[in-house]
């Protein structure tokens, strides 16, 4: 890489830190270029990226961003995973570690907290946006659907009832 080439790759790295809510760092030594690709498409699916990086490169992007807590876990092999939501990262490289184990999760930082291995396994725990949202669309349209019930339910049994007076007077 030339002079140029770098400093247009560390402004780039730059501006992914800025923007990403949560990065990842582990460890990818070992794994074979086939489960680089599956981990990118599994990153990609969850609305999330990876990158490798020289950790020197690296290290003078994250100046002046969020995940600057990150720059002690560059050494060695090291791989980046990053995205706007704060689950999707941390839930695809969990689930891919435990199938990969040369694929090993170092920490990570969520805005300006830096988060250890325990952290990040928490953060893969939560349930993502999407799901979070879906389950408050849930319990917004719930009640609703509650009230119509009760609304209509008194009218129901009163028809009912005046029925079983109505059945009964023709049986008498």
């Amino acid at each position: 890489m030339d002079r140029a080439a770098k400093q247009e790759f560390i402004t780039e790295l730059n501006g992914v830190f800025k923007a990403a809510n949560v990065v990842v760092v582990a460890h990818y030594s070992g794994l074979t270029v086939a489960q680089m690709q599956t981990l990118r498409r599994q990153m990609k699916q969850a609305g999330a990226a990876v990158k490798v990086a020289k950790n020197r490169l690296a290290k003078i992007a994250l100046k002046d961003t969020d995940a600057e807590a990150i720059a002690p876990l560059l050494k060695g092999p090291t791989v980046l995973a990053f995205s706007g939501d704060p689950v999707a990262a941390p839930k695809v490289a969990v689930d891919f570690a435990k199938t990969n184990e040369q694929f090993v999760i170092l920490g990570g930082a969520m805005g300006k907290a830096p988060l250890d291995v325990n952290g990040v396994k928490a953060l893969a725990s939560l349930p993502s946006l999407d799901e979070l949202r879906a389950k408050i669309i849930g319990l917004v349209k719930a009640p609703a659907t509650k009230l119509a019930q009760l609304a209509n339910a008194p009218a129901a049994k009163v028809a009912r009832v005046i029925q079983a007076y109505a059945a009964k007077g023709e049986a008498a």
